[in-house]
C-alpha cells in the first residue's frame, strides 16, 4: 500500500501550459511566423517581429480567449511567455494592436500564402470548396466605419489589399442578433472529406451585405490570390445567381449551389410528369445508424432527378448551361407538413379567441385594435395566406337581439368572422419536401448522385461556423478601430484552420482497426487530454528556470500519432542553456 504524506514547502512554481504543448508544434508546421514575417517586414525599433507576436495572439484565442489587454496575464499564468520567449511584462495591447495594424494591410496575402502552404504540407487539395457566409456581433461604437467600396469604375471587384475593412452597420436581425445589432460577415472556404471539415481561406463584407455578393466578392479574391487552383464552389441558395455560375464558368470553375425554389417551380411543373426519380446513395449518420441497428423509427430517404436547362445571366446578357437537380426528400416533407399544421392550428385558435373577444364585447375590439391583434397574430407565418377575415359592424336590429353584456363588458357594435382556405393548403402541399440543386458540374465528371452527396457536405461548413462564433469566441468582439476588428477576424479564420488541422492531422494517423470514437476524434478532446499539463517555474537570482513534467501515457500517444515534438524538446531548442 501506497502512503500520502504532507512535505516541506518547494519553491517550484507550477504553471498550466495545457493545449500550447499541442499549439505550438502545428504553428511552427504551418510554417505561420516565417510567411507573417515574409509580409510584414520587422520594424527596425521593434524588439519582437509581427510573426512572433501574431503567432502568440493566435494561440491565446484558441487555448483560453481574452482581450488584448488581458493577453500579458495570460502568457504569464500559462507559461506562453518562456514558449514564445517573450517576457509577459513586454507583452500588451499596444504592442498588439500595432502588430494587428500591420498585418490589415497584408491580410489577403497572408492568408492565401498560408493556405497554398497547409495545402501542400498537409496534402489538402484545394478543388471542393464549400462557402458559407456569417455574422459576427460588435460591441461598441465605430464612428470610423463607412460602406467600402467594393467594386472599381468598370464594375469589376476590388481584391488589393488597400481594400478598407467591412463596414460595421445594422444587418438583418435574427435569433441571436436582435434588431439593431451591429455586425460584420465573415465568409469562409472549407475543404471536406472523410477526414472531417478543414477551412482555409476566407474574408469579410459590409454588416448590410447579402450572401450573392459575399460569394462574388470571395470569388475575385481567390482568383487574385490563388489563381491557378480550378475550384468547384460548394454553397447555399443565398449565394445562387446566374452571375455567380457565370464568374465560375468563365474562370474555368464550377459550381453545385442550391437555389429558391420560387425560381425552379414553373420548370420543375412543366417536367414532372417526364421526370425519372432515382433513390439518392447519401444518408444522414442517423439513418445509416437506423438501418444498420434495425431501429423502429422511420427510414427516410432522399429522391434525385434531373433536367439539363439554361440560365440567363442579366448582367452579361449570357445563357449559362447547367444541370438542375430536382431534390425530394421524405424526411423534409414530413417536417414541413408538421410544421404548416401547427401553425395552422395556432392561427385558427388566435382568430377564435378574436372572435369570442368581440362577440362579447370586451376591451380592445375596436376596429384598430382588431387590426392589431391579427396582424401580431399572423406576423410572418407563412400559414397566414390561408386565413381571410373581416370585421363587419352590426346593424341597430342586430344589436338589438343580442343578449345583455356580461359585467364589465359592452354591446358588441362588430361582428368578427373567418374563412379558411382549405383548396390552397393542398395546392402547396404538392410542393412539400421538394428542392432544387443547380450545378455547372458536367454530367460525364459527375453524376447527380454524386453531386448531390458533395452538396450534403454542406453542413460541415456549419460547423465550421458554429465553432468560430463559440471556442473561438470571435464575437462578440470590440476593438478601437474597423481595421483592428478586420485584421483580428482574419487571424481568427488562421485559427480555425489550426483548429480542424489538428484533428485532421489525428484522424490520419489513428489506425484503421481503431474503433470508430477513436478516429471521430476531435480537436476539443485531443485540447481536453493536455488540460493539466504544467511546467515548473524556478525563480533563481539568475532568472527563471524551466522544467517540464512528465506526460501521461494519453497525452504521449497523442503526441506521437500527431508526430509533434514533446514540451521538453520544444523548449530546449527555443530558450538559452542555463549559464556556467
Amino acid at each position: 500500500m501506497d502512503f500520502t504524506w504532507y512535505g516541506n514547502q518547494t519553491p517550484l512554481e507550477g504553471r498550466n501550459c495545457g493545449p500550447l504543448a499541442l499549439i505550438v508544434p502545428l504553428l511552427e508546421r504551418m510554417n505561420l511566423e516565417e510567411i507573417i514575417n515574409r509580409h510584414l517586414p520587422p520594424d527596425p525599433q521593434a524588439e519582437f517581429p509581427h510573426g512572433k507576436v501574431l503567432s502568440l495572439l493566435i494561440a491565446a484565442r484558441l487555448f483560453s480567449p481574452v482581450a488584448l489587454s488581458n493577453v500579458a496575464a495570460w502568457a504569464a499564468e500559462s507559461s506562453a511567455e518562456f514558449l514564445w520567449n517573450m517576457p509577459h511584462e513586454k507583452i500588451n495591447d499596444d504592442r498588439l494592436g500595432r502588430s494587428l495594424d500591420a498585418f490589415f494591410t497584408q491580410r489577403h496575402s497572408i492568408l492565401a500564402t498560408i493556405a497554398l502552404h497547409v495545402s501542400r504540407e498537409f496534402r489538402v487539395p484545394l478543388r471542393d470548396v464549400h462557402y458559407d457566409p456569417m455574422h459576427i456581433l460588435l460591441c461598441g461604437a465605430y464612428e470610423e466605419a463607412v460602406a467600402r467600396e467594393t467594386r472599381y469604375a468598370d464594375g469589376t471587384i476590388r481584391t488589393d489589399d488597400a481594400l478598407s475593412p467591412a463596414h460595421i452597420t445594422t444587418g438583418r436581425a435574427t435569433d441571436d442578433a436582435p434588431r439593431g445589432s451591429l455586425m460584420i460577415h465573415a465568409g469562409v472556404c472549407t475543404h471536406v472529406d472523410r477526414f472531417g471539415p478543414l477551412p482555409f481561406f476566407g474574408h469579410t463584407i459590409d454588416g448590410n451585405q447579402n450572401g450573392r455578393t459575399a460569394v462574388g466578392e470571395q470569388f475575385a479574391l481567390w482568383q487574385k490570390y490563388l489563381p491557378f487552383t480550378k475550384v468547384t464552389m460548394i454553397s447555399d441558395r443565398g449565394t445562387f445567381s446566374a452571375g455567380h455560375l457565370r464568374r465560375l464558368t468563365d474562370a474555368g470553375g464550377q459550381a453545385i449551389c442550391s437555389a429558391p425554389w420560387d425560381e425552379f417551380q414553373a420548370l420543375f411543373d412543366g417536367q414532372r410528369r417526364t421526370l425519372k426519380w432515382k433513390t439518392a446513395s447519401y444518408l444522414s449518420i442517423e439513418q445509416q445508424r437506423r438501418r444498420t441497428a434495425a431501429s423502429e423509427l422511420p427510414q427516410e430517404h432522399y429522391e434525385l432527378a434531373e433536367v439539363p436547362h439554361e440560365l440567363h445571366d442579366l448582367e452579361s446578357g449570357r445563357k449559362i448551361s447547367s444541370r438542375v437537380i430536382f431534390v425530394f426528400s421524405t424526411a423534409d416533407q414530413k417536417v414541413v407538413r408538421r410544421q404548416r399544421q401547427k401553425q395552422i392550428d395556432k392561427l385558427r385558435a388566435g382568430l377564435e379567441q378574436i372572435q369570442k373577444s368581440v362577440s362579447a364585447g370586451r376591451r380592445g375590439t375596436d376596429p384598430e385594435s382588431v387590426q392589431r391583434r391579427v396582424g401580431k397574430l399572423f406576423g410572418t407565418k407563412e400559414a397566414a395566406r390561408y386565413f381571410h377575415w373581416e370585421l363587419k359592424p352590426l346593424t341597430a336590429g342586430e344589436r338589438k337581439q343580442l343578449p345583455k353584456p356580461e359585467r364589465g363588458c359592452k354591446c358588441p357594435a362588430h361582428r368578427f368572422s373567418f374563412s379558411f382556405e382549405g383548396a390552397l393548403v393542398t395546392s402547396d402541399e404538392q410542393y412539400d419536401g421538394y428542392s432544387v440543386l443547380v450545378a455547372t458540374v458536367p454530367k460525364s465528371q459527375s453524376s447527380a448522385d454524386d453531386v448531390f452527396t458533395r452538396f450534403k457536405q454542406q453542413s460541415y461548413s456549419e460547423q465550421v461556423n458554429s465553432e468560430f462564433k463559440g471556442p473561438l469566441a470571435v464575437r462578440p468582439v470590440f476593438l478601437h478601430s474597423p481595421q483592428r476588428v478586420e485584421a483580428l477576424v482574419f487571424l481568427m479564420m488562421i485559427a480555425l484552420t489550426l483548429y480542424y488541422l489538428l484533428q485532421r492531422q489525428y484522424r490520419q494517423a489513428v489506425p484503421a482497426r481503431a474503433t470508430q470514437k477513436e478516429r471521430r476524434t476531435t480537436t476539443l478532446t485531443l485540447m481536453r487530454a493536455f488540460a493539466n499539463y504544467t511546467l515548473l517555474i524556478h525563480h533563481t537570482r539568475l532568472g527563471n528556470e524551466v522544467q517540464t513534467t512528465q506526460l501521461t501515457a494519453r497525452q504521449r500517444q497523442i503526441l506521437q500519432h500527431l508526430g509533434f515534438p514533446t514540451p521538453a524538446q520544444i523548449l530546449r531548442r527555443r530558450l538559452p542553456r542555463p549559464p556556467e
